[in-house]
C-alpha cells in the first residue's frame, strides 16, 4: 500500500506539472486505394512509437503526433505498407497500392516500444477490426470473438444462477481466469462473480465481456501466447486488447431486431457512436447503447418425474403431468436488458510532445433466468402465497434476477522526455452483481414469507497505477515500467428472510457469516528489450517481478525470436514462464446453494479458504499462485499476392491450478449420524448435504495448433470474393496426481472426481474451425460463415450408484457406461447487406441457418444426467447454445 500511495502522489504532481504544456499538433487526412476508394480501418502509426489511430468508414483519420516533421506509417490488410514524412499540419492524402492479403498490418499489443507488423511480430497476433466483428453476425463482443477466433470459446448457459448472465469465456481451453483483458492497453477489472455452478470454467473468475459495447470498439487484438512477463498475472493463455474508437467522421446509428424461428428469444438493440473536437484538436468519442433480450425455452418433455418418483399415470398428479409435460421448466437464454455509455478522449500538448487521454465506460444489465420448477408435489403453497385461495395450485417457477453494474475509467498522460517516451496512467474498475430471488417462498416462514427476496450482492473493484517508459536505439528497443494495484472484494448479506431456516427456495440468501470486505495490494516492475540483429533476425526478452500482500512474489521471464523468410514470411518462437494470482473471490467466497446432489435436491455449502472449518478442520492449505511454462513456435508466409497461411504450435504447462472441488458429502453415515467422520460432522453442524472449497490441487498440460489461411481480393464476376479458413486443435490433460488434503484422503474422500476433471479436459471442443466467405459487388455485400464446434464429452461422477434410489433401490454401475460424447456440429450464418446510399444501409442476418442443435442427452438410465428429463440438450458441456435459427434485420444511418 505504501508503494501505491507514492505512485498516486507522483501521478498528481506529474499531471499538474504537465498541464501547462497542453495545445495542439495534429495531422489529418484520407487514405484511399489506387481507384480513389476510401480504405476504412487502415492503421496510421507514428514511426518508432505506439502512437496511432485507424481511419473511419470513409478512410478519414486524425492523429496527434509528438513532433513535426514526423514519419507516418500507413498499413491495411491487403495493401502495401507505406511510410512518408510530413512537415506540417496540412491535410494528408495517402494512396495505398493493393498487395493481396499482405502481412503488413501494424499491431501494438506485445510491442511496447516499437510498432511492428503481423509479419514482424515474434508471437502470433490476430487483429479483428470493427468490420470483421460485424461480419460475424453476432451481437456481443464475446460471441463475435467466439465465431472469429477458433481458440476462443464462449457459450450461453442456463439454470446456473448468475453464471447464465455472464457466460464463461476462455482462450485455448485454459479457463476464464487465464486470459488477460485490456482496454486501450490498460488492465480491465475482473467480474465480481465466481462461476460455481456446473458449467465450463467452474470455480474460476473471468472478465465481463458483455460489458463492452460493440459500437465503441475500433478493433480487437488477440495475442495468442503467454505474456505474464510483459503484462503480469492472468496472461497465461494470452491477452485480448480492446481498442476504442477515436475520431470518426460521421455519427453512426445502428438498430437491429430479431427472433428465433420458434417465436421466442426476441432481441432488439440500438446504439449511437459519434465524436467531436475539443481543446485544440483534441477529441471525445461517445457511444451510447440499449438492448433487450427475451428468454428462450428448450426444455425436455419427459411426461413423468422420475426425480421425485411420480409416474405419468399417478392417480394424484397424472393430470398435472399431462398438462405440464415439460414439468414446468424454462431452459434457455435469460431475459436481459442492457444500457451502456462509453467515452474515449484525448487532448494533445501545445508543443506536440504528448497528450492527455482518458476513457470511461458504464454498463448496467438487468437479467432474469430461471431455476428448477417447483412442482406442486415438491414444494406446497399451503398459505396461498403464489396462487389464489380456492384455485388449483400448479407449482411455481423461481426466478434468479441480477442487477449487474460494470465500470472502467482511465486517465493518463503520454509525453516525451528527451528520447524517451513515457506513459503514466491510473485506472479504476468495478463490477457488482446484486441478486433478487423472485416468484418463490421460504417455507420456514409460513404465511409470513415474502415472494421476492433480496439475496445479497458481490462486488469487486481495483485501482491501478502504471508508469511505462520506452526508447528506441536504432535496431535496439527498450521498455520498462512499474505497476501498483489495489483490489477489493465485498460480499453483502441478503435480507434475513432470504436465509431464515432453510432459506428461499432455489437460492438461500447470502448470510451475515458470508459477508466480508477483503482487499490486497500488489506491486510489479518489468523490463522488455528487443534487438534487430539483422534486417531479418529479431530476438527479444522480458522480465517481470510482482509482489502480492497476501501470498508473496513471483518472477516471470520470456525469450522470443523471429527470422524473416525474405519479404513474404517469417518463422517465430517463444519460451516463457507465467503465473496467476488466486483471485480474492476464490480465497474468500462462501455461500449455500440449492443443487441436485446424490440424486436429490439439497443445500450445498461453499466454505472459503480462510475458514477455520477448512483450514483447521480439514487441513486445506492457503491458496498460492499458479505457475506456467509456455513454448510456442510457428511460421507465417504469403504464398501469393492474395494468399497467406500461418501455422503455430503451443505447449502450456500449468502447475498448482486453483480448482473448486467436487461435492464432498456423507459416506456411511447421514444427516444426524456423522459416523465419527470429521467431514460429516461439519455437514451436520452447517445443515448441508455436501461441501466444497478452493485449493491448489491440479497440474495440467495443454498442446495445441492454430492454422489460419486467408485468400482475398479474388475477382469474381463484377465483384470481389474473400475467404478465410481458421482452425484450432487444443488438448488439455490433467497430469500427475490430484493433491488431496491428508484428512480427507485418510477418510476415503476424492476431492476432484472424474466429472469435475472432465470439465477441464473435455467440456470445451478440442477442435474448432471457421470458414468465412465474403462477397462485395457494388453496394451489395454477402457473408457466409461456417463454424465447426468439435465434440465434447460429459463424464459421469464416480459414485458407484445411479445417483440415488427414490424407492427403486441403488443400482451399481460402471461410471464410464454413463458418459456421453456430443458430436461436433457446423453452425452456418448468412448475412446480407445493402448500401442504399453513403449514409443509409440495411442488413438481414440468419444465424444458425440450418437450425442445428446439440445432440440430445442420452441418460442411459441415469436420470440425474438430465434431471429426470427436464433437460433435452447438454447443459454442463454446452458447445454453442440451443436457441436454433435466429432471423434478424438491421439498419445503419450516418450523418
Amino acid at each position: 500500500m505504501k508503494h501505491f500511495n507514492l505512485l498516486k502522489k507522483f501521478l498528481f504532481v506529474l499531471f499538474v506539472g504537465l498541464s501547462f504544456n497542453m495545445i495542439s499538433q495534429t495531422t489529418n487526412g484520407t487514405v484511399t486505394d489506387e481507384s480513389g476508394n476510401p480504405i476504412p480501418f487502415a492503421n496510421v502509426i507514428e514511426k518508432n512509437s505506439s502512437n496511432g489511430t485507424t481511419t473511419d468508414e470513409n478512410g478519414n483519420f486524425t492523429l496527434k503526433v509528438s513532433k513535426l516533421p514526423t514519419i507516418l506509417v500507413f498499413s491495411s490488410l491487403g495493401y502495401t505498407k507505406k511510410e512518408e514524412e510530413y512537415t506540417s499540419e496540412s491535410p494528408i492524402s495517402m494512396v495505398l497500392s493493393e498487395d493481396g492479403v499482405g502481412l503488413d498490418e501494424i499491431v501494438i499489443l506485445g510491442n511496447r516500444a516499437k510498432e511492428r507488423t503481423i509479419l514482424d511480430s515474434p508471437v502470433p497476433i490476430d487483429i479483428v477490426n470493427v468490420k470483421e466483428l460485424a461480419s460475424s453476425g453476432q451481437v456481443s463482443i464475446d460471441q463475435m470473438l467466439n465465431y472469429k477466433i477458433p481458440s476462443y470459446n464462449a457459450s450461453s448457459q442456463t439454470i446456473s444462477d448468475a453464471t447464465a448472465h455472464f457466460d464463461p469465456a476462455d482462450l485455448r481451453g485454459l479457463g476464464p481466469s487465464r486470459t488477460l483483458v485490456l482496454v486501450n492497453g490498460k488492465r480491465k477489472n475482473q467480474s465480481a462473480l465466481v462461476y460455481i455452478n456446473d458449467t465450463p470454467g467452474k470455480g474460476e473468475v473471468g472478465t465481463d465481456m458483455k460489458s463492452i459495447p460493440t459500437a465503441a470498439v475500433d478493433r480487437i487484438e488477440v495475442l495468442r501466447d503467454g505474456a505474464s512477463a510483459q503484462y503480469g498475472s492472468d496472461a497465461i493463455a494470452g491477452v485480448i486488447n480492446i481498442i476504442l474508437k477515436e475520431n470518426v467522421e460521421y455519427t453512426t446509428i445502428n438498430a437491429n431486431t430479431g427472433i428465433t424461428t420458434k417465436g421466442d428469444g426476441f432481441i432488439f438493440d440500438a446504439d449511437v457512436n459519434t465524436s467531436f473536437n475539443i481543446a485544440n484538436d483534441g477529441f471525445i468519442n461517445l457511444t451510447a447503447g440499449f438492448s433487450t433480450q427475451k428468454h428462450t425455452n428448450r426444455a425436455g418433455e419427459p411426461g413423468e418425474d422420475v426425480l421425485f418418483g411420480v409416474a405419468a399415470n399417478d392417480p394424484v398428479w397424472g393430470d398435472w403431468l399431462s398438462d405440464n409435460p415439460d414439468l414446468g421448466m424454462t431452459v434457455g437464454q435469460p431475459d436481459m436488458q442492457k444500457g451502456e455509455l462509453f467515452i474515449n478522449a484525448g487532448i494533445p500538448f501545445k508543443n506536440g510532445n504528448g497528450e492527455f487521454y482518458g476513457f470511461a465506460g458504464l454498463t448496467i444489465r438487468k437479467g432474469k433466468s430461471f431455476a428448477l420448477f417447483r412442482a406442486p408435489y415438491w414444494v406446497p403453497d399451503p398459505h396461498n402465497l403464489l396462487h389464489d385461495a380456492g384455485s388449483e395450485y400448479n407449482g411455481f417457477q423461481p426466478s434468479f434476477e441480477t442487477n449487474i453494474f460494470d465500470s472502467m475509467d482511465g486517465l493518463g498522460v503520454k509525453f516525451g522526455l528527451g528520447e524517451f517516451k513515457i506513459d503514466v496512467s491510473g485506472t479504476f474498475g468495478i463490477n457488482t452483481v446484486d441478486y433478487t430471488i423472485g416468484n418463490t417462498l421460504n417455507p420456514d416462514l409460513g404465511a409470513n414469507s415474502p415472494t421476492n427476496f433480496d439475496a445479497g450482492a458481490y462486488k469487486f473493484q481495483n485501482l491501478i497505477g502504471n508508469v511505462d517508459v520506452s526508447r528506441n536505439f536504432g535496431d535496439f528497443s527498450l521498455a520498462f515500467g512499474i505497476e501498483a494495484r489495489n483490489e477489493k472484494f465485498t460480499v453483502e448479506a441478503g435480507e434475513p428472510d432470504s436465509y431464515f431456516g432453510g432459506g428461499a427456495q432455489s437460492f438461500p440468501g447470502l448470510q451475515p457469516s458470508n459477508a466480508l470486505e477483503e482487499n490486497r495490494s500488489s506491486f510489479g516492475a518489468y523490463g522488455d528489450v528487443e534487438w534487430d540483429i539483422t534486417e531479418n533476425f529479431l530476438i527479444g526478452g522480458a522480465l517481470r517481478y510482482e509482489n502480492y500482500s497476501d501470498f508473496g512474489g513471483n518472477t516471470s521471464w520470456k525469450f522470443n525470436g523471429r527470422y524473416k523468410l525474405g519479404s513474404n514470411g517469417a518463422i517465430r518462437a517463444s519460451i516463457s514462464t507465467g503465473f496467476r494470482a488466486p483471485a480474492l473471490h476464490q480465497i474468500y467466497l462462501s455461500n449455500i446453494q440449492t443443487l441436485v446432489s446424490g440424486g436429490t435436491v439439497s443445500n450445498q455449502g461453499t466454505f472459503n479458504n480462510v475458514d477455520p472449518v477448512i483450514v483447521d478442520g480439514l487441513g486445506v492449505p492457503a491458496l498460492k499462485a499458479e505457475t506456467s511454462n509456455n513454448i510456442s513456435a510457428g511460421i507465417t508466409y504469403k504464398l501469393t499476392k492474395n494468399f497467406y497461411v500461418s501455422l503455430d504450435y503451443y505447449n502450456i504447462k500449468v502447475d498448482d491450478r486453483v480448482l473448486f472441488t467436487g461435492e464432498i458429502g456423507y459416506q456411511n453415515g447421514g444427516p444426524g449420524n456423522p459416523n465419527n467422520n470429521p467431514v460429516e460432522e461439519i455437514l451436520d453442524d452447517y445443515d448441508v448435504t455436501s461441501l466444497k472449497f478452493f485449493t491448489n490441487a491440479v497440474d495440467t498440460e495443454t498442446n495445441g495448433i492454430d492454422i489460419v489461411a486467408n485468400y482475398n481480393n479474388i475477382k469474381l464476376g463484377s465483384g470481389v470474393l474473400g475467404a478465410t479458413l481458421a482452425f484450432n486443435w487444443n488438448d488439455t490433460e490433467i497430469v500427475g496426481n490430484i493433491t488431496t488434503p491428508p484428512i480427507l484422503e485418510q477418510n476415503g474422500y476424492e476431492i476432484f472426481n472424474r466429472k469435475e476433471a472432465s470439465r477441464i479436459e473435455s467440456s470445451r471442443p478440442k477442435t474448432k474451425g471457421t470458414l468465412g466467405l465474403n462477397y462485395d459487388i457494388n453496394k451489395f455485400h454477402v457473408n457466409l460463415n461456417n463454424t465447426y464446434f468439435g465434440e465434447v464429452t460429459w463424464k459421469h461422477t464416480n459414485n458407484g450408484l445411479n445417483g440415488g434410489d427414490f424407492g427403486n433401490g441403488p443400482i451399481p454401475i460402471n461410471d464410464e457406461d454413463f458418459d456421453q460424447t456430443f458430436s461436433g456440429k457446423i453452425i452456418t450464418d448468412l448475412l446480407f447487406g445493402y448500401d442504399i446510399s453513403d449514409k443509409f444501409a440495411v442488413s438481414a442476418t440468419v444465424n444458425n441457418l440450418f437450425n442445428v442443435y446439440p445432440d440430445v442427452i442420452d441418460t442411459k438410465g441415469d436420470f440425474v444426467t438430465d434431471l429426470g428429463g427436464r433437460f433435452k440438450y447438454p447443459w454442463e458441456v454446452n458447445q454453442f447454445g440451443f436457441s436454433g435459427t435466429i432471423i434478424k434485420a438491421g439498419i445503419t444511418f450516418r450523418f
